[in-house]
């Protein structure tokens, strides 16, 4: 889409707050954390991105290891996935603008994708995505200033936020994104996102083991042992279904490979240890990873 066709952007709701309000200070926090962050090393194509969304202050830094391994590539398009913190009937959404706004500028919506992914799910399970407009969501736009700066030539953008995170949902979901991204020619490259952080307010040796054992489940690209874990209590995420339809759609895809870019806690920034929230961000690959961690 044209910049100049876009008439009706979704405001920003976080920025000022979640992260730096204005273009020049926004885009200098964003360059120091890249300039910090280490891209892990890996094997042939990123598929898709797993990333936390929290004020920039506390996962900033976390999310760059993952958004630097995008630095020399481009996408026509990028699919986040992030959960909803605000409640809604509707089990799926998106957004009813045309455009997102951020400091560094507007970030098209895919409309005609959006159409033809909303004809596929209605055909598959019967409903449709809800389009909502001014919406509160942090979780999805906090992860847009970083992508406006790693991939400059621009993309389209198709938003989704999952309020129901069943595994049923996950399936059906990653089955007509698949659809989706086939349908689109070779040129036309594809990235997901996930967006989610993990354990909330535990001491740091607790949540170093729950999500410990999600970044495990996260490696084996399993959706049943992924749901399992969260079951049992052996691990949380508030993005746990974006999480898990990302890897889905991406293992459906060819890809095979997760490589942990980063996790840390938010006492690397607090130095309270005793009530953290664990941050990790991950690369899905198509070919061997190597985890650093």
């Amino acid at each position: 889409m044209d910049p100049a066709e876009i008439s009706d952007p979704r405001p920003s709701p976080i920025a000022g707050s979640w992260y730096p309000g204005k273009a020049e200070v926004l885009r200098k926090a964003i360059e120091g954390f890249l300039e910090q962050a280490v891209a892990p090393a890996f094997d042939g194509q990123p598929v898709g991105l797993i990333v936390p969304h929290a004020g920039y202050i506390y996962s900033g830094l976390t999310a760059a290891y993952a958004f630097k391994t995008l630095l020399g590539r481009q996408f026509a398009r990028v699919i986040i996935l992030s959960p909803s913190h605000q409640p809604y009937r509707q089990p799926l959404l998106t957004t009813g603008h045309d455009a997102y706004s951020t400091p560094l500028g507007l970030v098209p919506v895919d409309r005609d994708a959006l159409k033809k992914l909303n004809a596929l799910i209605s055909e598959e399970s019967g409903f449709e995505l809800a389009a909502v407009r001014k919406d509160q969501e942090h979780s999805l736009e906090i992860e847009l200033p970083f992508l406006q700066t790693v991939l400059p030539g621009g993309f389209g953008l198709i938003p989704l936020m999952m309020v129901d995170q069943s595994a049923s949902l996950v399936r059906m979901l990653s089955a007509t994104l698949v659809r989706l991204i086939r349908s689109f020619t070779p040129e036309e490259s594809t990235l997901l996102v996930a967006s989610s952080d993990l354990s909330h307010f535990y001491s740091e040796r607790v949540a170093n083991r729950l999500d410990g054992t999600l970044a495990q489940a996260v490696r084996e690209f399993n959706l049943e042992t992924f749901y399992r874990h969260k079951q049992q209590g052996e691990m949380e995420a508030c993005g746990l279904a974006p999480m898990a339809t990302v890897l889905q759609t991406c293992h459906l895809l060819g890809a095979d490979q997760v490589t942990i870019a980063d996790y840390r806690t938010s006492a690397a920034v607090t130095g309270d240890r005793s009530n953290v929230v664990g941050y990790l961000s991950a690369v899905i690959s198509t070919g061997k990873a190597i985890s650093h961690e």
